[in-house]
């Protein structure tokens, strides 16, 4: 069923750049947008970037970003015709992406038979075996006894793998070398699953060594019509983390890349997928090919594809999601040049990644030819421990992956930002080592380099007497920042009556 999104309001069920970068896409076309915030985010740029803003209650997930009801509350009381969920929280979940459509509003991603199906791993798995694209050898229902990982884990072989089955971003993963750490490791799988998707679901697979993790974007109109957008590149992780993508990727050659790209659109068509997702693959060191799962959202890196195929992914999903057919054909999708992003965190690479929460005291975003920054924090601004602790993603285009990765280099020497430490030096080692230079890694690279990447840029040491003198301001009882605090006018900033509730 089409509708128009003329009038449209549209709530975003998340905080972060995420929302203000759906914010921005609905400003662009004329569209109200409805920002919703815990007491942690008050001052948060998504708040005073939105038409309206609605306190959802404290800081912990469970009582504000998770909280379905005081979610769904926020819109009724803004009349938004919409929700996007954009990506972690509630993204993925089919109970919210139901109670959205019930409440009479759009849900602006897939339909929940579609969620169930591709969302859940195990799920997607038996619909990719099903069409004979070959999958990881693994469990092939949730786990959720050791005896039963144990069984299947002594079936595939160890090294294995126990992944989250609602849910992605690294969250709810472990790698298990051998029995003796299975038990633990399963139990802090489900514990993270749990306290990140509401879900506490995992499965086993095995795990595949020295892989290439690469993802097939898609998209797909109500009635079965889907088109690709080309593959990404995401084998620099830590802990499963994503920390650089580019694309296209250096591991796949034109045979490699129309086998993922048609394995992904029979995938979606085969679930009736409408709206946008992305289809994760690894490839294995003679480059076979496995699938791995379905996203059922936006990813976090879809500016890189954005950057290579000049389409905005976000309209894309709010003109599917009322009905309307896609606005290219797969022939009219042209690839250029090439494109890295890379994720810049409030941690700590020299104190195990340890989360740097506080003030950012001063913050100089980079610029220039080919260089874009999405970023949900600014200069006054708090990193909460609550939640994800990345700052901002730089993306850098460039005619050949030389140049990009030559722009990336620039663009982060140019970011200044002092307050919170962040790992901006080890992108910087990265995009400078050999092997990152030569295509040629894989997702072991940054735990086999790690001691050997530079732990400080020497750019950086030439702003030190800047920081000093900042600290020093803060020291004495000036609160840097206070010149562009955020300002919110009373009547776009409203409190909701549940602080009391539960959360449900």
């Amino acid at each position: 069923m089409r509708r128009s999104w003329a009038g449209a309001k549209v709530l975003i069920a998340n905080r972060g750049e995420i929302a203000v970068r759906v914010i921005r896409t609905c400003r662009e076309h004329g569209l109200k947008s409805v920002a919703v915030y815990s007491e942690a985010d008050l001052h948060a740029p998504h708040v005073d970037l939105a038409d309206e803003s609605y306190l959802l209650g404290p800081a912990p997930a469970g009582e504000s970003y998770l909280n379905i009801r005081r979610i769904l509350e926020a819109a009724r009381r803004s009349r938004a015709t919409a929700v996007h969920p954009g990506y972690g929280f509630l993204s993925e979940n089919p109970v919210f992406a139901r109670a959205v459509r019930r409440a009479g509003l759009i849900f602006i991603g897939p339909t929940e038979r579609s969620m169930r199906v591709l969302g859940d791993k195990v799920a997607a798995r038996h619909l990719a075996a099903s069409l004979g694209i070959p999958v990881v050898p693994g469990s092939h229902e949730p786990i959720t006894r050791a005896r039963d990982a144990a069984s299947v884990a002594r079936k595939v072989g160890y090294p294995v793998l126990i992944k989250a089955a609602g849910g992605g971003g690294g969250k709810g993963m472990r790698i298990v070398q051998s029995e003796a750490g299975l038990e633990g490791a399963l139990t802090a799988a489900r514990t993270e699953a749990r306290l990140a998707f509401g879900d506490d679901r995992v499965f086993l697979e095995k795990y595949i060594q020295r892989p290439r993790h690469v993802e097939v974007q898609v998209l797909a109109e109500v009635g079965g019509k889907a088109v690709h957008l080309g593959e990404r590149e995401c084998s620099i992780q830590r802990r499963h983390q994503k920390v650089i993508e580019e694309s296209p990727s250096t591991a796949v050659d034109a045979n490699i890349r129309a086998q993922l790209t048609q394995a992904a659109l029979k995938i979606v068509k085969r679930a009736g997928y409408s709206n946008a997702g992305t289809v994760e693959f690894i490839l294995d060191e003679d480059r076979h090919f496995y699938f791995l799962e379905v996203n059922t959202r936006l990813q976090v890196e879809h500016p890189v594809t954005e950057m290579r195929v000049g389409l905005d992914i976000v309209w894309e999903q709010i003109t599917l999601a009322h009905g309307q057919p896609l606005s290219v054909s797969q022939d009219g999708i042209h690839f250029r040049g090439h494109a890295i992003e890379c994720r810049i965190y409030a941690e700590d690479p020299e104190n195990e990644y340890f989360p740097s929460s506080g003030s950012i005291v001063s913050l100089s975003p980079p610029g220039g030819p080919g260089i874009r920054e999405d970023r949900g924090v600014e200069e006054g601004g708090e990193i909460s421990a609550y939640y994800d602790t990345m700052v901002s993603k730089i993306i850098a285009w460039g005619g050949s992956r030389t140049e990009a990765i030559s722009r990336s280099i620039r663009a982060l020497e140019d970011y200044e930002i002092f307050g919170v430490k962040t790992n901006i030096a080890q992108c910087l080692s990265i995009l400078r080592h050999p092997k990152f230079r030569s295509g040629r890694y894989d997702t072991n690279f940054l735990e086999e380099q790690l001691p050997k990447l530079s732990p400080i840029p020497k750019h950086a040491l030439l702003s030190a007497a800047a920081v000093c003198i900042l600290l020093e301001q803060a020291q004495a009882g000036e609160q840097p920042g206070n010149n562009h605090e955020v300002k919110k006018s009373e009547w776009r900033t409203q409190s909701l009556d549940w602080m009391s509730d539960e959360a449900s």
